[in-house]
């Protein structure tokens, strides 16, 4: 096929050019690994971050999840349930083909077929669209069911890919086949949990990289990674570990990039199953359910304490699922206080003075420090009478197995991909559906807070809208469908002479990384 000839000469020219050695490349330690190409399968932080290097969305976003211009240089709401979007002229996919509005039509209508066997797809953020055509070659027009004032944010994550690819498998890209964008850079190759290898796309829209190859190397032990860093053998890694931040702030030669994240560490309970398979009261019921036994779970728990123990300052501690100055976060809502007494009595109203049996299940991989983070809240929880085991597992493994309803009590980290709240709350609360409620796996349910987002996502009135997704937010956290823990910082360290001004979303993106 053409696509897999144009990547077979792609790394053939990168890997045996007699120029690639005078070539300005860069190697980049990653904290995670890339599960799938196919970027518009899975919504998770390594996906998503990958596929913005090899793909644009019709709207993009800026370092603090600004919307700003990509395919798309304007838009607008032409009624109630119609947006226009005017495509920008003279792009070019990998392949060479001219960027068109069919192209659009038909990435918008792969969503619901890549969502196929999805831990959690990309199918919210085109959920109520009812219809999109090519009103000319450069013209997209979308209706949707009801009013929709946050389509452009939630295709934002939409990634744009050639029409002919519209019915391309999942695992058809994931071997290398049509693994096509107009981002920064073209896909030469990847070998899973090892490294992604990028080249310079030299027609880029919006200007060249400074970059000639890209290679992104996965180093999930967080010792490894640091290692790579200080032997030279990477030229820049993400996520530093916090018992690490310190030294390498203080290595000659080396420099540190640490901004404020978006992603939220929280817990998610089963709240579903009468009889669940890791959480048993003395009658064998699941004492989950109860949202007193929820609520002395998150007064049990010292943030404080573990964001400056164990993420070593990295991290603020978190009462909400969106971070002050997000849209949608509500000054009104508190951190729950450190109070085990207060915790215990709550426990004991619940009808659980002796406590109850939980078994707590945790990656110890993907996020910053998530085993020791596990361990820590699992000891929390010992100390108020729950009888806590903690096991961790990698991602590869957990992620699915959770998604599956395996365990009865699971971390994870939620990133506000959006920009905004709706983008966090309905993946992780909304009730479960063939279209919602997809990375909802504690099945957490209320009508009333299904409501207030519905309603969100159809207010055009930004005064009106805000408020509505602060009421979602309000009773999600009253109800604590899930348990939010703290926030984490984002980081990077690089050589000296290279910089990175770092994100909020914490994706690495080697096309804003400069040589001083």
């Amino acid at each position: 096929m053409k696509n897999s000839a144009f990547a077979a000469a792609l790394a053939a020219t990168v890997l045996f050019s007699p120029l690639a050695s005078q070539a300005e490349d860069i190697t980049i330690g990653l904290a995670a690994s890339t599960t799938s190409m196919d970027p518009q399968f899975y919504v998770i932080g390594p996906n998503s971050a990958m596929a913005r290097n090899i793909f644009d969305g019709l709207v993009n976003q800026d370092d603090k999840q600004q919307l700003k211009p990509g395919l798309a240089v304007y838009w607008k709401p032409v009624d109630d349930t119609t947006w226009e979007f005017k495509l920008r002229e003279g792009v070019k996919f990998h392949d060479g083909s001219d960027f068109t509005a069919d192209d659009v039509v038909a990435s918008i209508k792969r969503v619901p077929l890549a969502a196929t066997n999805s831990p959690s797809s990309f199918t919210p953020y085109v959920k109520g669209i009812t219809d999109v055509t090519a009103a000319d070659p450069m013209t997209v027009r979308i209706t949707t069911a009801e009013p929709m004032p946050l389509l452009p944010n939630n295709l934002s994550r939409i990634a744009i890919l050639p029409a002919e690819m519209e019915n391309t498998t999942t695992e058809e890209m994931n071997a290398g086949k049509g693994v096509i964008g107009t981002g920064p850079f073209k896909f030469v190759s990847w070998a899973p949990d090892d490294k992604v290898v990028l080249a310079r796309n030299d027609d880029y829209w919006d200007g060249k990289a400074e970059w000639d190859q890209v290679t992104f190397r996965v180093f999930k032990n967080p010792s490894a990674r640091v290692a790579a860093m200080l032997s030279g053998d990477v030229d820049m890694i993400e996520s530093i570990p916090t018992a690490d931040m310190r030294r390498l702030e203080s290595t000659e030669d080396l420099q540190v990039t640490k901004v404020a994240g978006n992603r939220v560490m929280y817990l998610h309970m089963d709240q579903d199953r009468e009889i669940s398979p890791f959480a048993k009261g003395p009658d064998g019921s699941n004492p989950l359910r109860n949202p007193e036994v929820r609520r002395a779970l998150s007064q049990s728990i010292n943030r404080e304490a573990i964001v400056d123990r164990i993420m070593d300052g990295q991290g603020v501690p978190a009462g909400q699922l969106v971070p002050e100055g997000y849209f949608g976060y509500d000054p009104s809502i508190k951190v729950d206080p450190y109070d085990p007494e207060m915790a215990g009595k709550l426990l004991s109203e619940a009808g659980y003075p002796d406590g109850f049996s939980l078994t707590f299940h945790a990656s110890n991989d993907r996020y910053p420090n998530d085993s020791k983070v596990a361990q820590a809240i699992g000891q929390f929880f010992s100390r108020i009478g729950v009888k806590t085991d903690v096991v961790t597992m990698p991602a590869s493994v957990y992620f699915s197995r959770a998604s599956n309803l395996d365990f009865s009590f699971i971390m994870g980290g939620a990133a506000v991909e959006t920009g905004e709240a709706s983008g966090v709350l309905g993946p992780l609360l909304e009730t479960y559906g063939d279209n919602a409620g997809r990375g909802n796996r504690g099945r957490y349910a209320n009508p009333e807070f299904d409501k207030a987002l519905n309603e969100a996502r159809e207010t055009l009135d930004d005064a009106k809208r805000r408020q509505l997704l602060q009421k979602a937010m309000e009773i999600a956290m009253n109800d604590l469908g899930v348990i939010p823990v703290f926030y984490l910082a984002n980081t990077w360290a690089m050589q000296d002479g290279v910089s990175y001004p770092g994100r909020s979303d914490g994706y690495t993106l080697p096309y804003y990384v400069t040589s001083n």
